[in-house]
C-alpha cells in the first residue's frame, strides 16, 4: 500500500509540475508581414519543435497582409510582436509621432531590403539606368514602388510613370505588356512570373541591394509594452528563433513541411525554392555576414532613417534611435546561425 500511496503522490506532483509549467507558459501574439509562404517556416519551425515553448512561451503565429498592418496591429496591441520592413517600422514612427506604443525592431532577418525591379528581357530593359521614361507597376503600398525614390537617385533614373494595382494582377499585367516593369521582393514577384509562364532565365532582376540601395529588409518587432514588463520573454523568443532559423537554413528542403502544416494548399516545390532565394538573398547575404545575424550597424540605419523620411514624405523625421533595440539580443553563440558561404 505504501508504495502504491507513493506512486499515486509522485504522479500526482508531476501533474502539478506540469499544470504549473503550462501556467507558467507566457502568451506571445506573433503576427507574420505575409501569408504562410517559405520564408515563413522561419518562424514556423520553432514553433513546432518546441523551442517557443521549452523556453517558457506559448506563442500563436498569424499570417499577414503587409508589413504596414503588421506594424499597426502591434501598436495598437492586437499582437505583441511581429516581422515587418524597417522602412514601413519607421514610416509608422515618423508619421505618428504622438502614438503611445510605437514597436521597436529587436532582431533584424533580412539585413538586405528583398526589393527589386523586375523587367522581362524582350523588353530591352537590362540595367536600372534603362528605366528612365519607362512605365513602372506596382501596388501603392509595396516597399519596393515607395522606396524607389532612393533607387531611382542612387542610378540617375529620370522620370518614370506608376500604375497601381492589387497584388495578384502585379505579374499579369507585366506579362500582358500593360506595364514595362514591376517592383516587389525580388523572392517573390520572380517565382510568380514563372507561376505565369515566364522562364527565370527571361526576367531581369535587378536587387535594391545591388544597385547602390543598402536598406535593411524585414525584422522583428516588439511592443514597448512587452519590452518593459517582460524583457526576458523577448530575449527568450529571439533565442528561440534564432535556433529555429538555423535549422531551417541548414535544411530547408525539410523545414518547409512547418508551411505545409499550416497551409496544406501551398505547392512545395516552389515554396522550397522561395525559402531557398530569401535565405540566399536577404537572410545570408553577404551583408549579413559582415555585420552578424540579427544585428545592425548604427551608421547604416541612421542613413536608411533619413533616406526613408526623404523617399516617404514623412510629417517628421525619422529618429533611428527610437527605432532599434538590440538589448534584448541572443548571446553571440545563439546568433551563431548563418550557413558556410556557397562558393
Amino acid at each position: 500500500m505504501n508504495k502504491r500511496h507513493f506512486i499515486r503522490t509522485a504522479a500526482a506532483l508531476a501533474t502539478l509540475a506540469a499544470m504549473g509549467a503550462a501556467q507558467a507558459q507566457t502568451p506571445i501574439k506573433f503576427q507574420l508581414d505575409w501569408r504562410f509562404e517559405g520564408p515563413a517556416a522561419l518562424f514556423l519551425q520553432p514553433a513546432a519543435k518546441g523551442y517557443f515553448k521549452a523556453a517558457g512561451l506559448d506563442v500563436t503565429i498569424d499570417s499577414g497582409n503587409g508589413s504596414g498592418g503588421t506594424v499597426t496591429r502591434v501598436a495598437s496591441g492586437t499582437y505583441d510582436m511581429g516581422f515587418a520592413d524597417m522602412a514601413a517600422l519607421m514610416e509608422f514612427h515618423a508619421n505618428n509621432p504622438d502614438a503611445p506604443n510605437k514597436p521597436v525592431a529587436v532582431m533584424m532577418v533580412y539585413n538586405n531590403t528583398p526589393a527589386a525591379v523586375l523587367a522581362l528581357k524582350k523588353s530591352g530593359i537590362t540595367k536600372p539606368a534603362d528605366l528612365s521614361g519607362k512605365k513602372l507597376g506596382a501596388p501603392v503600398f509595396d516597399a519596393g514602388r515607395k522606396g524607389f525614390p532612393i533607387f531611382q537617385k542612387a542610378n540617375n533614373i529620370s522620370n518614370v510613370a506608376w500604375t497601381s494595382m492589387d497584388p495578384p494582377l502585379r505579374e499579369t499585367m507585366l506579362v500582358r505588356g500593360d506595364i514595362d516593369a514591376i517592383t516587389g521582393f525580388s523572392f517573390t514577384s520572380l517565382l510568380n512570373l514563372e507561376a505565369r509562364g515566364v522562364k527565370a532565365e527571361d526576367v531581369i532582376v535587378m536587387n535594391y541591394a545591388d544597385n547602390g540601395v543598402k536598406l535593411y529588409g524585414n525584422a522583428i518587432i516588439a511592443s514597448p509594452k512587452l519590452i518593459a514588463e517582460n524583457p526576458a520573454a523577448v530575449k527568450a523568443f529571439l533565442t528561440a528563433f534564432a535556433k529555429g532559423a538555423k535549422d531551417v537554413m541548414a535544411n530547408p528542403a525539410t523545414s518547409i513541411e512547418t508551411v505545409k502544416a499550416r497551409d496544406g494548399i501551398i505547392n512545395v516545390p516552389l515554396e522550397t525554392r522561395r525559402l531557398q532565394l530569401a535565405i540566399d538573398a536577404v537572410v545570408a547575404s553577404p551583408d549579413a555576414r559582415k555585420e552578424g545575424f540579427g544585428q545592425i550597424v548604427p551608421g547604416r540605419l541612421a542613413l536608411m532613417a533619413s533616406q526613408v523620411s526623404d523617399a516617404y514624405g514623412t510629417k517628421t523625421r525619422v529618429d533611428p534611435a527610437k527605432i532599434w533595440n538590440g538589448s534584448m539580443l541572443p548571446a553571440a553563440a545563439d546568433l551563431n546561425v548563418l550557413p558556410p558561404a556557397k562558393k
